[in-house]
């Protein structure tokens, strides 16, 4: 520790501009509910509005953020943190993991009566997993496996893997075919594929040694692309980029296969593209997100995109069982100003694209009031895909207090049907997860 306080000095010496843009001044960026928040021990809330679905009893939802532990010295981005939680995964394995792209996986236990959540420490799925993986893994609801991948600083770039239903991770998949280190957040899985994206969000590391510059930029010249590799390649000699130009997608909704009726094989991916990468890491205020659907021809390689909602959305979510699979509804954050807040949610219809617009149910949490990323929570015994529940946290800026809402999935308005108030501000964060009660009475401590 004392070493990288040492090394961050000295790039702060060396590197940062005297004087902090307010898009990057730590006492700007941690301000209000973008400070960092200390510790509470388990505490009851009170139920102010509703009933408690059946389906969340003896459940948790869990969502954190960067929530730095003391004031940074040099130039602050929201992404960053000190190891706080950004998505949790309840693996195969019977463990829950708390993930963050630069270290290994955090396992987490949450105590199954008072809730309480303790760490108890990084897992390397016994020595194969050697550096950490993307905060958004896929799980296929029907085979148990779990897909992941990580991007590293030198070669490979970019390295894919999966998991089997038993939680044993398998062989690295090196794709060297990426020769330019890309910020690859997330990616998609279909019943057949895996598919990344290559955006034009580079790093640029000897730019920051050699001449002032941010780690961290857009590459303007570069050409976004879609990678098809299959699922279970062992090698990336199968993998097929397709250039996607302005398609800069840094989190996927979903995407599934389909044939035509001449036999011709799709891949579908949906996801927000970035229109403004250029102000990714630089000011979250002139960021802009619109839903596409993209479609491969799998046959003649040819690719065509539709939008989806002219809204700037993000941080989607689905019903879990249709990861990879062809679905119907996603449910999308509002995006406010600036990122990560959110104003409200809104459900997407994709059988409704030809008319360009697919929103057919939305919420505004209200004045001064923002969330964060929704979580979607089936209904128990439900097979329909929408029967179900959004969850997320909400803070007031006006009273300076938070609640945890529940909106019914199938309202057109998105109905909040139970609100509990919390007994400290949640600050804004990224990510989340509902476990339910079986998956918490299953956790597996280490052996």
């Amino acid at each position: 520790m004392a070493f990288c306080n040492a090394l961050e000095d000295v790039i702060n010496t060396f590197v940062d501009p005297p004087a902090l843009r307010p898009s990057v001044d730590p006492r700007n960026v941690l301000s209000g509910n973008f400070a960092p928040v200390d510790e509470l021990p388990p505490t009851r809330c009170p139920v102010t509005r509703g009933t408690i679905p059946p389906c969340l009893v003896g459940g948790t939802y869990i969502r954190n953020g960067p929530n730095p532990q003391h004031l940074p010295r040099g130039p602050h981005h929201l992404f960053d943190g000190d190891g706080m939680l950004h998505s949790l995964l309840f693996s195969a394995d019977g463990r829950l993991y708390a993930l963050g792209e630069p270290d290994l996986p955090y396992a987490v236990h949450v105590d199954p009566i008072t809730g309480e959540v303790s760490t108890l420490g990084r897992q390397d799925f016994s020595g194969r997993l050697k550096m950490g993986m993307t905060a958004h893994p896929k799980k296929d609801s029907v085979t148990g496996e779990t897909f992941a991948f990580r991007y590293g600083l030198v070669p490979p770039f970019l390295t894919y893997f999966y998991f089997d239903s038993a939680g044993n991770k398998l062989a690295d998949v090196p794709i060297f075919s990426v020769q330019q280190l890309s910020f690859m957040h997330d990616f998609a899985i279909t019943k057949n594929y895996a598919v990344f994206s290559d955006v034009q969000l580079v790093m640029k590391l000897m730019d920051m040694v050699l001449g002032n510059h941010a780690p961290v930029g857009s590459d303007q010249k570069k050409v976004p692309r879609l990678g098809v590799l299959p699922r279970y390649a062992t090698n990336e000699s199968e993998i097929r980029w397709f250039d996607v130009p302005g398609f800069n997608m840094m989190h996927s909704v979903n995407a599934w296969e389909e044939e035509s009726a001449n036999g011709e094989k799709y891949l579908v991916l949906v996801g927000p593209n970035v229109l403004s990468i250029e102000h990714m890491l630089d000011d979250l205020n002139l960021v802009h997100s619109n839903v596409e659907m993209v479609r491969i021809n799998l046959n003649t390689g040819v690719v065509s995109r539709k939008p989806l909602s002219a809204a700037n959305l993000d941080f989607p979510v689905i019903h879990p069982g249709y990861v990879g699979r062809k679905n119907r509804y996603a449910y999308l954050a509002s995006m406010a100003n600036p990122m990560p807040k959110v104003s409200g949610v809104v459900k997407l219809d994709f059988s409704r694209i030809d008319t360009g617009n697919c929103v057919v149910a939305s919420r505004d949490f209200g004045p001064r009031c923002y969330g964060g990323q929704p979580f979607f929570v089936p209904n128990d015994g439900s097979e329909e895909e929408d029967d179900g529940y959004l969850v997320s946290y909400v803070h007031n800026e006006e009273t300076d207090e938070s609640t945890f809402v529940v909106m019914d999935a199938r309202s057109p308005t998105l109905e909040i049907v139970a609100e509990v108030l919390l007994p400290d501000r949640v600050s804004y964060g990224f990510h989340g997860l509902f476990v339910s009660k079986a998956e918490l009475l299953s956790q597996r401590r280490f052996s």
